[in-house]
Order: structure tokens, then C-alpha cells, then sequence
């Protein structure tokens, strides 16, 4: 467990706090404690079992369902609200007996209130109002303390080092709790604006800074450029886009002489709007670990015998090692290898001028069981133990060849897009016949924009999605040879 949640950390000693999460675990910090206070209060109080007493399990699911509505529409699950709960006190004190008051309506309403202990009710009421609180304080406490180790820290680096960096590194300084780190300032004018901005040493120019995200754990890149530049800051977006960072738009010198909602809330009070957002961050992280790691298990025991048949014959129809392993470009343009069943003679390298060579039709280096596994794509069911290892995910775009990625990210604009996520066994393009060869620049292109949408527009749901559809038409393509 411990190893997999380092790998969940992406191998770093600190772990970036998103606002959702922080939002998603209060929500479900204030839901424990109405019920706790309802439960505990009925045990002393009632002396009976609360499994017998229907119409108390109903009040307290009830005001738990309006306490969620109550607390939203009141700002309670915000995370300036949350930051701080002593200026919060007064709306808690009255979102929690707004929902106790829908709680008497109804149970007047519908004739039932002499079925509810009056000694509960008001019990229920302030219980809950002091564990909500209580537990607020704590959490807050446990935040603000884990912030200030640097345990949270999101790391940030600024682009531009002139006034506007000046305002927005003096506004970082001062925020608190202190969740944004900020790295290192790039700039193209770094050898005329010193070493040092607002504090913050200047690391090199933007020649240097994609190289600098790519070796190092960044979270957020902030441009803070005059937004009269606007060809100049169209043109950084644009080469930005293909790193895993989210991309922010920091404020001209007017914004700061005015108060407006910053986005994310994790940048609190800092006026910036968000432009590029990183495929997964905040809960989608999790959720995309557990359900690579959950279901690379479970296929992995559905499919063993098949495995093994597999081996079996690769092994027994022509001589050579069972896995056929190459180096392939994953999440972030790092290397790991990839696996597959072998499908080709031995020393048939597909190399060719120290390029790798495609299979094509009719390929000759191919075996005959390997021509069956290509076009069933069971060669890529050693894959699965790649998503064991964190090296792959179950979907996701579909990892080239170190060589294609050199040839066709000189080719396609925007071609490393598709690298801000992990790579997949099956992915958007090959559901949507965008699978096999790619003999002609339009079908890479093509294959591009698909991986480029998957990972910009990447839910659950759209990998249970893509997951349905291969199992239906991903497993047999007409480009598979």
C-alpha cells in the first residue's frame, strides 16, 4: 500500500492540495458528523436500537440530504470557508438549524412529529452544529500545520518578470495557509532583469523552461505578461499546452487594484483565470489509480488461462523469448518499456537503418500465432502488468515508438499533447478506427487530435466509455496486422 501511494504521489515528497479535495473531504467530514450525533444522541438517549426506529433513520438521512444544500447555497463548501471556520461560525451555527427547521416542517407536515423525542431533536441540533464546527477547527489546524512543512505545497514557477510578477510573487508571499510554492521565474529577458524577482530566483529563459517542467514535479504555470501582449501570450499558451501542468493567465496591473473570485480557489484571493487545466488533478488522480489499479488486477486473474494459453504457443511455435519488450515514451515524455507477447520471428528487430520499422500487410517477419494475437490484440495483454507498475493506464493514448514520436513531433504541431497523460492499452482513436499502422501524416494527425481530446476532456465516465466500446470493436480492426 505504501508503495502504491508513493507511485499515486508521482514519486515526490510533497503532494499537491487541490481545493476540490479539500472541499470533497470536509463534505464528508460535516456528513460524519450529523450522523455520529445522531446516532450516539439516539444510543443515550432512546435506550433502544436504531435499526427499529424507522422514523429516526429518516431524520437523520433527512437533515444530512438538506445540510449538503444548506451548507452549498451558503458557501460553506467553498475553500476560503473552510480556511476559516471561526469567520464562518455564525453561517454554520445557522445553515445547521435551517436544516433542523426543514426537519420539523416535515415531520409536522406529515403528522409524525410525536414519534421523535423533542429532547433528541434539540440535541441533534446543537451536537451537530459543535462536531461540524469541532471537526472544522481540527482539520483546518491539521491543514495550515501540514502546509507550513511543506507536505501540501503545489509547485509553481512564473513566466514574465516584470511588474505584474512583482504583484502576484507579493500576494503568494502573504497567502495563507501556504499551498503554492513558487520555484523559479523564466523569462526571455533573464539576463537584463537580474538574478532575482520579488524574491524568487530567475532560472533561465522559455528555451530552458520546458525542459525544466519535464524534469521536475510542476503543478501550476502562471504567465504573468500585460494582456495588451496578446499575440506574445497566445503564443506561450500555445507551446505550454503540451506540458502536465495547468496553465494560468496571471492578472494585468489593474487587476490587483480590484476584487474579483480567483480560479482555482486554491490561489486564494490572487486575481488570474484559468486557461489550460491539467488532465487529472484533484480527485480524477485518484479515481484514475484505483480504477487502473483495481481493474489491471481483476483482468489479469479473468484473464490468466488466456495468458497462458498464449505463451504456450508463442513459445512452441518458433524459438525466442515469450515478451517482446521496446522502449516507448509515456506520461511526461519518460521512458519505460513496454510489453507485449512476441508476434514476430526472433531477431526479426523491425529496425531498419536504425529505425523502427511498422508491420505492414502481409509482413513476413510476422509468425503465424502472431498474426492471430495483432488482429485479436492479445499480444497487449502483458500491457496489464505495465498498469501494475504505473507505467501505463488502462486507457489512454496509445504509446509510439521513441522513433515515431521524434519523426511525427517535428511534423505535428502540438504532437506531445497527447503525452499529459499516461499512455493506454486502448484509447479514444483506436475505438474511433484510428488503430494499427499509420502509414500517411493525415492518419497520425488524425490518431493526434483524438488523444489530444481524451486527454483535455478525460472523466470516469468516458474511460468506462472507451472501455465498453473495446470490448465490443477494439478487440478486431481491419488495421490490425
Amino acid at each position: 500500500m505504501l508503495k502504491g501511494l508513493e507511485e499515486f504521489s508521482q514519486r515526490r515528497e510533497n503532494v499537491p492540495l487541490s481545493s476540490n479535495v479539500v472541499i470533497g473531504v470536509f463534505a464528508v467530514i460535516d456528513s460524519m458528523a450529523i450522523f455520529l450525533s445522531g446516532v450516539v444522541l439516539h444510543d443515550r438517549l432512546i435506550f433502544g436500537s436504531l435499526f427499529d426506529a424507522d422514523n429516526y433513520i429518516a431524520s437523520i438521512l433527512f437533515v444530512w440530504l438538506i445540510s449538503l444544500f444548506v451548507f452549498h447555497y451558503a458557501g460553506l463548501h467553498e475553500f476560503k470557508a473552510i480556511m476559516s471556520p471561526f469567520n464562518s461560525l455564525v453561517q454554520i451555527l445557522v445553515a445547521t438549524f435551517t436544516s433542523f427547521l426543514f426537519l420539523m416542517a416535515v415531520l409536522f407536515a406529515l403528522k409524525v412529529s410525536d414519534s421523535i423525542s423533542r429532547v433528541w431533536a434539540f440535541s441533534f441540533v446543537l451536537t451537530s452544529f459543535g462536531a461540524i464546527f469541532l471537526a472544522r477547527i481540527i482539520g483546518c489546524y491539521i491543514i495550515y500545520y501540514l502546509a507550513s512543512t511543506g507536505l501540501f505545497a503545489r509547485n509553481v514557477v512564473i513566466v514574465g518578470g516584470g511588474k505584474q510578477a512583482e504583484k502576484l510573487l507579493e500576494q503568494l508571499e502573504s497567502e495563507k495557509p501556504k499551498l503554492n510554492n513558487v520555484v523559479g521565474v523564466f523569462d526571455d529577458r533573464y539576463k537584463r532583469i537580474g538574478s532575482v524577482v520579488g524574491g524568487v530566483p530567475v532560472i533561465g529563459d522559455l528555451e530552458n523552461l520546458e525542459g525544466y517542467i519535464r524534469l521536475n514535479r510542476i503543478d501550476d504555470i502562471i504567465v504573468t505578461l500585460p494582456w495588451s501582449a496578446d499575440d506574445r501570450l497566445t503564443s506561450i499558451v500555445a507551446r505550454l499546452r503540451t506540458l502536465p501542468a495547468n496553465i494560468h493567465l496571471g492578472s494585468d496591473l489593474v487587476g490587483f487594484r480590484f476584487k474579483f473570485r480567483p480560479s482555482p480557489k486554491h490561489f486564494v484571493g490572487i486575481p488570474m483565470m484559468e486557461v489550460v487545466k491539467a488532465p487529472l488533478s484533484g480527485w480524477g488522480v485518484l479515481i484514475k489509480w484505483f480504477e487502473d489499479k483495481i481493474l489491471a488486477i481483476l483482468l489479469i486473474a479473468l484473464f490468466s488461462p488466456v495468458l497462458l494459453a498464449v505463451a504456450i504457443a508463442v513459445r512452441f511455435e518458433s524459438p525466442g523469448p515469450i515478451v517482446f519488450k521496446q522502449r516507448r515514451y509515456g506520461y511526461n515524455n519518460e521512458v519505460f518499456f513496454i510489453y507485449k507477447f512476441r508476434s514476430m520471428y526472433h531477431n526479426s528487430s523491425g529496425r531498419d537503418d536504425a529505425k523502427v520499422k511498422q508491420a505492414t500487410r502481409g509482413d513476413t517477419r510476422i509468425t503465424r500465432v502472431g498474426n492471430f494475437i495483432r488482429r485479436t490484440s492479445l499480444d497487449e495483454l502483458p500491457q496489464l502488468f505495465n498498469v501494475v507498475m504505473g507505467d501505463m493506464s488502462l486507457v489512454g493514448p496509445r504509446p509510439h515508438a521513441v522513433d515515431h514520436n521524434e519523426e511525427y513531433a517535428a511534423l505535428i504541431a502540438g504532437y506531445f499533447a497527447r503525452h499529459r497523460v499516461k499512455p493506454g492499452i486502448t484509447g479514444w482513436a483506436q475505438v474511433n478506427g484510428l488503430r494499427g499502422e499509420t502509414d500517411t501524416l493525415d492518419k497520425m494527425e488524425a490518431r493526434v487530435r483524438y488523444d489530444t481530446y481524451y486527454a483535455e476532456n478525460w472523466s470516469f465516465l468516458f474511460d468506462l466509455q472507451i472501455l465498453a466500446r473495446t470490448a465490443f470493436v477494439g478487440f478486431v480492426g481491419k488495421n490490425a496486422y
